[in-house]
């Protein structure tokens, strides 16, 4: 069976689950500093936000359960395809979020990329291929 066939799995989306000390905090960075929305379900914040076709939800590591410990905030990063990369760049350097060691820079695998490091920590590198 070919890989292409009609009924073969294929995998379509990926939704990156971070960590995250404080969910308010975390969802008003997304927002304020890289343009996501805040989903809203019956009137209720989520923890997840959304901006064009990417998802991110964004959960609570605060020790109300095993597998949520709080030191786990921060612990995560994922990588974000974007376009107008070095304009997502100047957005992030005016907000102060760019990951020190991670500047916009040409990798040698083709992509041109930045880190930007949330409230916790977390790192999201945001890349044009």
């Amino acid at each position: 069976m070919s890989e292409h066939a009609p009924d073969h799995e294929r995998f379509l989306a990926a939704v990156p689950a971070l960590p995250v000390s404080d969910v308010a905090r975390a969802v008003a960075f997304w927002v304020q500093v890289l343009g996501f929305t805040e989903l809203v379900w019956d009137g209720e914040p989520t923890g997840i936000v959304r901006r064009d076709d990417v998802e991110v939800h964004l959960w609570a590591a605060d020790g109300s359960a095993p597998g949520a410990e709080r030191h786990l905030a921060g612990s995560a990063s994922c990588r974000l395809r974007v376009t107008q990369v070095e304009a997502l760049y100047a957005r992030c350097v005016g907000h102060g979020v760019v990951h020190p060691r991670a500047p916009l820079r040409d990798q040698p695998w083709g992509d041109r990329d930045f880190g930007v490091l949330d409230p916790d920590g977390n790192l999201m590198t945001l890349y044009r291929r």
